[in-house]
């Protein structure tokens, strides 16, 4: 027995590293540390300047900010659209508001090939900014291609009319994103025993299909291995 568990001990031990193993790993770290917040910081600058390059333009230059002040104001452009849209839909939202927009709306469906384009964008910003909405609001396992192979999937919403109404099941639509592109996908209609729903949120399950499977979230039903019962010897 203690011939046993002197192997035991010794394959425990990991082989010390050498100084270049070590500087490698110290390296590999460093990039894992800064790389995303860098390339967030970076992305984040270049739309901030792509906004005030352009919603600069509209303001007329003897009210323009860098003509009074000696230095330049980053973020000025997109805190003007944020105020001019919230200003917008505050009208928007009113009696009057309401009218133009219903009588802007008969005029775009007048537009052959523009009304359906209008109409599609219309709807799915509707259906995804909606508060009470559920699109996207699920993370779900479906199996396809075929049997016994499972994709990561979102609940977009029930199904309704013809296609409800011609299936046998309860079916609902499910959005399968591609990899690593999630914008394109497929459109599923599932029956809703068919589905298995996870408890990941929607942020983690877009990470999944982002990464292709290398950023996973953690089992939140996951025992940890310190408290994991030990078989018996």
């Amino acid at each position: 027995m203690a011939d046993e568990d002197n192997e035991i001990d010794v394959e425990v031990v990991a082989p010390p590293k050498g100084a270049g193993a070590r500087l490698r790993t110290y390296f590999f770290t460093g990039i894992l540390v800064t790389a995303p917040a860098a390339i967030t910081f970076y992305i984040a600058i270049l739309l901030i300047n792509f906004v005030d390059a352009k919603v600069g333009k509209l303001i007329p230059p003897e009210f323009h900010p860098d003509n009074y002040l000696p230095f330049s104001v980053p973020g000025l452009g997109v805190i003007i659209l944020v105020v001019g849209l919230i200003f917008i839909g505050m009208f928007a939202a009113g009696f009057l508001g309401k009218f133009l927009t219903r009588i802007w709306d008969k005029i775009i469906e007048r537009m052959p090939f523009i009304s359906s384009l209008y109409g599609a964008l219309k709807q799915i910003l509707e259906t995804v900014l909606a508060t009470q909405s559920t699109a996207f609001r699920e993370v779900v396992l479906v199996e396809y291609p075929r049997k016994d192979m499972w994709v990561i999937g979102f609940i977009t919403g029930t199904t309704k009319g013809e296609v409800q109404r011609v299936t046998d099941d309860e079916v609902v639509n499910i959005f399968l994103p591609t990899t690593p592109n999630p914008t394109s996908g497929f459109l599923l209609f599932v029956p809703k025993k068919d589905i298995i729903r996870l408890k990941m949120t929607v942020e983690e399950g877009l990470k999944l299909v982002i990464s292709g499977g290398i950023v996973s979230p953690k089992d939140p039903k996951a025992i940890p291995k310190e408290t994991a019962p030990q078989s018996a010897k």
